[in-house]
């Protein structure tokens, strides 16, 4: 806030003159920051002892707060230019999952949100796969398919689309779809030959139930499935050529560029010590739901961007969070084993900048992701908005 303080010879009028010069000057400094939203988002950050800040001190910046900590003589992961950070007057313990904190975001009901579009996505997943023959393989398709988990992709894909206005029923059988290739790339890493898992969201893995014969039948299953599910369900209302365009973005998003590479350079890091952020695990996944959701939803070029830039921040959050909960929270509040990546010696975000590193990164990707929603209706972006917060403090 702006503090006036009145001279004692003052009379009410220059008073009054003063304090209305004082807040057109406050206006004018916050005409000419980047265009936001909303003026009050703001991301929360630890900040190291190497900025001669104490931890537990209470900082506000009033200016944009360059800060490229997290490089530590790395490549900063696809994130060429230097990310501002703007720090909030509450700073989060080093002890915390993640280094944002809950952000002044708008009035909306983001845990009423999720609940509804998930089961609106549950009940699509379940009608999109019966159990018909042959009966193993459908079973062990349905088994991982309708094990739980948050559908967050799902739901990205149904608010990028609303987010551009338009219907979830266009976007529904995409986000039906983006489920599908994530539950086969789970059941995939899960394998012996992969990952070597035998827990998956507080259940059995897919091969200790079926075999890994079925279980990589199913992943197939499942994956071919998927584009097949998008290209006969979504609604004709939408253009055809949007609807191959959304179908050529998820197929980028799996293939040798996208989910498979991700996996590749993932086994191909385990035990390396020279491996650099540049090639880490990346989110295509995550990216492509968001994607597709503008795309259906009837966005034009600039406002597909602008999702795509969201996403590649929020889907790098997510593995940097995913990476910090793995050496922080045990096997029964993860609902699969804990401290895998450690074990194996994969280059995770917390080994490569530390975890106090990891933090400062997953806040500074959390300030970057709302910057990028400037421009939309900021009712319409509030599901994404509180999405970057809520994948910044999860706890599971």
């Amino acid at each position: 806030p702006v503090l006036y303080k009145p001279q004692t010879q003052s009379s009410p009028q220059s008073n009054k003159q003063r304090t209305e010069q004082s807040t057109n000057t406050k206006l004018k400094r916050e005409q000419s920051k980047p265009a936001m939203a909303s003026s009050s988002f703001s991301a929360t950050a630890t900040i190291s002892s190497s900025h001669h800040h104490h931890q537990s001190q209470s900082l506000l910046f009033n200016k944009p707060f360059i800060h490229n900590s997290f490089i530590f003589s790395k490549k900063s992961p696809s994130l060429r230019q230097p990310l501002k950070l703007r720090a909030s007057a509450s700073v989060a313990p080093v002890d915390q999952t993640a280094a944002a904190l809950p952000l002044p975001l708008p009035d909306f009901d983001f845990k009423d949100y999720m609940l509804t579009k998930a089961d609106r996505v549950n009940a699509a997943l379940d009608q999109s796969i019966p159990l018909a023959h042959p009966i193993k393989i459908h079973e062990a398709m349905r088994y991982s398919l309708l094990a739980g988990g948050k559908r967050v992709r799902p739901v990205l894909c149904l608010a990028a689309c609303e987010m551009v206005g338009g219907d979830e029923s266009l976007a529904l059988p995409m986000a039906c779809a983006t489920e599908m290739i994530h539950t086969m790339s789970l059941i995939h890493d899960d394998l012996p030959c992969m990952d070597n898992d035998d827990l998956r969201r507080g259940l059995p893995t897919n091969h200790k139930k079926y075999g890994e014969d079925t279980a990589i039948l199913a992943g197939d299953a499942l994956l071919s499935f998927s584009f097949e599910h998008v290209a006969v369900r979504t609604p004709k209302t939408v253009s055809p050529d949007r609807v191959v365009r959304a179908i050529a973005e998820l197929g980028s998003a799996v293939g040798s560029a996208g989910l498979v590479a991700g996996q590749i350079v993932d086994i191909a890091s385990e035990g390396d010590e020279d491996v650099t952020l540049e090639i880490h695990k990346t989110a295509r996944l995550l990216e492509a739901a968001v994607v597709c959701g503008a795309i259906l939803g009837g966005a034009d070029d600039e406002s597909v961007e602008r999702a795509r830039r969201y996403s590649r921040c929020v889907g790098l959050l997510f593995q940097v969070v995913d990476d910090i909960l793995d050496v922080t929270k045990s096997s029964e509040e993860l609902g699969k084993t804990a401290g895998k990546d450690l074990a194996s010696d994969k280059a995770t975000y917390p080994k490569l900048l530390g975890l106090e590193g990891a933090r400062r990164f997953a806040a500074e990707l959390v300030d970057r992701a709302n910057g990028e929603l400037a421009g939309f209706d900021p009712a319409k972006a509030a599901p994404l908005y509180h999405f970057a917060n809520y994948i910044a403090t999860r706890q599971n």
